[in-house]
């Protein structure tokens, strides 16, 4: 049988093998681009990794120069222990001058143009006698301060030095939640440091930390010795002025907040022109509408009037302690906060219309905006 089986194809097989080993000879010789070469591979995958790699490393180029160090000494007085008041014993021993003690805060900035104005925050160099700036570069110069807003926590400073980097001012209007930010400053004075994340939140308010408040929250990690540095883009542009933190043990717990640019550069802008920053008033005071009231007159918004300062535009406007606003120009009023920034933002000489509720009347009322008095600001 099996002769018979190689008789028979016997010679199909050797003619199936010379063919076979014919078509491996033509390709070694016309296509060896086609077969595996050593190292092939391994270069390949090192490309494909290349071309994968992601990095900020350019858009934080645009920025670092231009981000400072701030060093502010500031004078103190020592807390006085109270037996010291004490009258008796200021008859025996005299009066005891509290001790004055000097101390170092820690900080950030962003130069802004060639010509040395500096972005950083109003509470890094409050009550500052000598403000250092150290540059990235190593430069060192002493600063001036040109003007504080307290309101916005938000000072601008004057260096002169030469051929100072700039900062790119970018759009914080067109920002959204889930945008690549990272975070540039000198936390706890380690040298400048550069952390990642993302926006986690826009337009916060209601946080006690300044008079206005429209932060942007993002989870990049802001430590002490951040305040006033640069949150920038994954284009590289400024977006914010890094300010606070939500902590609860000194260090970043993934909630910080920062100052829109458009904001900041607009204070920056007023500083500059006219030394203060121009805003609206109405010489009220509101606090949040109590529980039982709201749920005795059945409102869902709404502020308390509980001060109305004499010869105000409020006072003016007829406006009582007691009464309750409800809405300005037509938009609900939810929180203190929320009324005092609607009415700071307006131009002098707007009018608003007031809808208040006294007792169980409800009324409309014109109140005309002036300025905000210089004692305020």
């Amino acid at each position: 049988m099996k002769r018979q089986f190689l008789k028979e194809w016997g010679p199909f097989l050797v003619q199936a093998v010379l063919a076979g080993l014919a078509i491996a000879f033509v390709i070694v010789a016309f296509y060896p681009a086609l077969l595996p070469q050593r190292g092939t591979n391994a270069a390949q995958a090192a490309g494909d990794a290349g071309s994968r790699r992601v990095s900020y490393h350019d858009a934080i180029r645009r920025v670092a120069p231009a981000v400072v160090n701030v060093y502010a000494t500031q004078m103190v007085q020592k807390q006085v222990n109270p037996l010291l008041r004490d009258p008796l014993f200021r008859r025996l021993f005299g009066n005891q001058e509290p001790e004055q003690q000097v101390n170092n805060n820690l900080g950030s900035g962003v130069i802004l143009n060639k010509q040395g104005y500096i972005l950083t925050n109003a509470h890094v160099i409050n009550q500052a006698m000598k403000i250092q700036i150290t540059l990235d570069d190593g430069r060192q110069a002493q600063a001036a301060i040109v003007g504080i807003d307290s309101d916005t926590d938000l000072a601008v400073l004057k260096i002169n030095l030469k051929n100072l980097p700039e900062a790119p001012v970018g759009d914080s209007d067109h920002l959204e939640v889930g945008d690549v930010v990272l975070a540039i400053g000198n936390p706890y004075n380690v040298g400048q440091t550069v952390t990642q994340g993302i926006v986690s939140a826009m337009g916060r308010q209601r946080l006690g930390i300044s008079a206005i408040e429209d932060f942007i929250q993002t989870d990049a990690d802001i430590n002490p010795g951040n305040s006033g540095g640069a949150l920038i883009n994954a284009d590289g542009s400024l977006v914010g002025i890094n300010t606070a933190i939500y902590t609860r043990s000194g260090g970043s717990q993934g909630i910080g907040f920062a100052i829109p640019i458009k904001l900041a550069v607009g204070v920056m802008q007023q500083i500059l022109d006219k030394g203060y920053v121009v805003r609206g008033w109405l010489g009220l005071e509101v606090r949040t509408l109590p529980r039982d009231i709201a749920e005795a007159t059945g409102l869902d918004h709404g502020v308390l009037v509980t001060g109305v300062i004499g010869n105000s535009p409020a006072d003016r406007a007829g406006l009582q302690p007691g009464d309750i606003l409800t809405d300005i120009n037509g938009h609900d009023m939810h929180s203190p906060q929320q009324t005092i920034q609607t009415i700071v933002r307006a131009d002098p000489g707007t009018v608003l219309n007031l809808d208040v509720l006294r007792g169980w009347n409800k009324m409309q009322v014109q109140a005309t905006v002036t300025q905000q008095p210089s004692y305020l600001r």
